[in-house]
């Protein structure tokens, strides 16, 4: 048997396999709450090894696009509930993906059309989020210029990482991940390019991950640490994210703390966008001295090179996105050399219905 289609315990939580769908957000949910469609689409997909589902904006503010549902109400829980239980049903493991996207967004998203919030008020350039270019006209526009979070801020962001973590254990997820990747709000934090900051959240590599680390510890205290990943993707140059000083030390520093918590793992995503740079030469080597824990590989692999980074040790499991949209039966479709059925891409996103979610069908010859 291939490494890649063998068991794997993730601290106490048997896996099938070391498959992982990968997070991808659809934008598909009208009003912000899962549907009968989203538990059937997850279904569909249960012979992963684990499922991450797409980013759950843990409260109005950590929205940046339209049409994702979020897990910070009892309408929205008790909706989940509905998705894990089918997942569940077809022998599958789901962890919940917890989203706040900082300056990610767009006034017409935000509370009383309120400025988005972030690390500083440094805003994100040459990009765009899915928002409301007006009234009753959903389509991409620039995101808004941010305001700097308080002190008292930051700390109730992280409460409401908790509550929604809270919530994620209600509706039956074996799990959560904390979305730390992709210029979202942790990610803003920690680049000191973004964060300029000059209190306790600002300045060193100390400070600037602190936010992170409490957040971590916060919800590890809350539902247990082995129900806990974490999602990073190092050097990562999506959204606006740009080089900085230190960028090197700040990841072996982030690396190194993760490692003393004791997490269910650490989700690391390597292509975040076509022109990533790549990992200085060493560092991974360098990370995984630091890391020591179960290491999930995201970012462009294919069933040969995941088999390879799983035989070698580099990973414990691998993550595949895209291709899980047009083959719910991803697993079965590798692991017996059937090929992949393409995917359309003008479905991906903010298509509300069946097509291009649901309707792709499992391989027959």
């Amino acid at each position: 048997m291939k490494k890649l289609f063998s068991p794997y315990n993730l601290d106490s939580l048997e896996l099938a396999n070391r498959v992982v769908m990968a997070p991808m957000t659809r934008t598909r949910t009208e009003n912000n709450v899962p549907t009968e469609l989203t538990a059937l689409y997850y279904a569909q997909r249960a012979s992963a090894g684990l499922i991450i589902t797409e980013g759950l904006p843990i409260s109005d503010e950590g929205r940046g696009y339209l049409y994702t549902p979020g897990i910070y109400t009892d309408e929205q829980t008790r909706a989940w509930r509905e998705v894990t239980d089918a997942v569940h049903a077809n022998g599958g493991k789901i962890f919940a993906q917890l989203w706040h996207v900082g300056r990610m967004s767009h006034v017409s998203l935000q509370p009383g059309n309120s400025a988005p919030v972030s690390a500083s008020a440094e805003p994100a350039v040459g990009t765009t989020v899915y928002a409301w270019v007006e009234p009753g006209l959903p389509g991409p526009v620039a995101p808004s210029v941010p305001r700097a979070l308080s002190v008292d801020e930051i700390r109730r962001v992280t409460d409401d990482f908790v509550a929604s973590a809270l919530r994620a254990v209600e509706a039956g997820f074996d799990g959560v991940e904390l979305m730390a990747a992709n210029a979202f709000l942790f990610d803003q934090f920690l680049s000191s390019q973004i964060n300029t900051r000059t209190d306790e959240y600002g300045g060193s590599i100390e400070n600037r991950q602190r936010f992170l680390l409490e957040t971590v510890d916060a919800i590890a205290d809350a539902i247990g640490s082995f129900r806990v990943g974490v999602r990073i993707s190092p050097f990562g140059r999506l959204y606006d994210l740009r080089p900085y000083p230190e960028e090197e030390a700040t990841w072996k520093s982030v690396a190194a703390a993760l490692n003393e918590r004791e997490l269910a793992f650490v989700h690391l995503n390597y292509q975040p966008t076509l022109d990533a740079v790549p990992f200085p030469e060493g560092f991974y080597k360098s990370f995984r001295s630091l890391y020591k824990g179960t290491v999930i590989g995201a970012g462009g692999f294919t069933a040969e090179l995941a088999e390879a980074e799983l035989q070698n040790g580099n990973h414990d499991l691998i993550a595949f996105g895209t291709p899980y949209i047009a083959n719910p039966d991803l697993v079965e479709r590798m692991q017996n050399g059937w090929p992949l059925a393409p995917s359309d891409h003008s479905t991906f996103y903010g298509v509300i219905g069946a097509k291009g979610y649901t309707d792709y069908a499992p391989y027959q010859e």
